[in-house]
């Protein structure tokens, strides 16, 4: 039987585990229209981007980025925040078993803080959690997905990435994760290419198979 302590889970949240990418998607469409960035669809366009890398590349001016954050957390503010579904079973299902679970977020502490304040069991499912706060490249680098497993002390061919965004499933490919894209945000024809498998929703997804799939990619 193989090693079930090679395993490691990786999630985005925003998508993934969360309902929030149509609100998400709301606001920044309202903030281009109040401040506008130049770009069209700007809300399609930083899907799975950092708020610093949101704003390097679309809001250059400080002025007027000061006033984008300040809009931005006051809309954010009154979002409200549920599990999407199969979300809490997996999560919970998966530490039952033992599992390490990392959550890999472009979300800010800031955000986070009001997180715990919607669902405030949702940090202690986690071994460890990654913000943006703690990396300095958003994805589609990379980096946070290694600074996760890295934390876990897993290989991170051993992992599991879930994701929801185009920039989410390229950063798990490009560490070299298994990758199981979630359509919804986007459609599955845009994930497949980078993912090893597109569902539709976690309520698909089988904890013992996937554990099983982590633990012999290396064997």
């Amino acid at each position: 039987m193989a090693n079930l302590n090679k395993a490691g889970f990786l999630f985005d949240l925003d998508g993934v585990l969360i309902d929030s990418e149509r609100e998400y998607s709301r606001i920044w469409a309202q903030v281009n229209k109040e401040f506008p960035s130049g770009t069209e669809s700007l809300e399609k366009i930083i899907k799975g981007c950092t708020l610093d890398k949101i704003l390097n590349d679309h809001y250059p001016d400080h002025a007027t980025r000061v006033k984008v954050v300040k809009r931005l957390y006051e809309l954010e503010g009154l979002m409200k925040y549920e599990y999407l579904p199969g979300a809490e079973n997996l999560l919970k299902t998966l530490k039952q078993l033992n599992q390490p679970i990392v959550l890999v977020t472009s979300s800010n502490d800031d955000k986070m803080a009001h997180l715990d304040e919607e669902i405030p069991e949702l940090r202690r499912l986690f071994d460890f959690i990654v913000t943006a706060d703690l990396i300095t490249r958003s994805k589609p680098d990379p980096e946070g997905y290694l600074l996760g497993a890295e934390k876990i002390g897993r290989d991170i061919t051993n992992c599991i990435v879930f994701e929801d965004s185009l920039q989410g499933v390229k950063a798990g490919r490009s560490a070299g994760a298994f990758v199981i894209g979630v359509a919804g945000t986007m459609p599955r024809e845009a994930l497949q290419p980078f993912a090893d498998i597109v569902i539709d929703s976690l309520i698909e997804l089988e904890p013992e198979k996937l554990i099983k799939i982590a633990t012999e990619r290396n064997e």
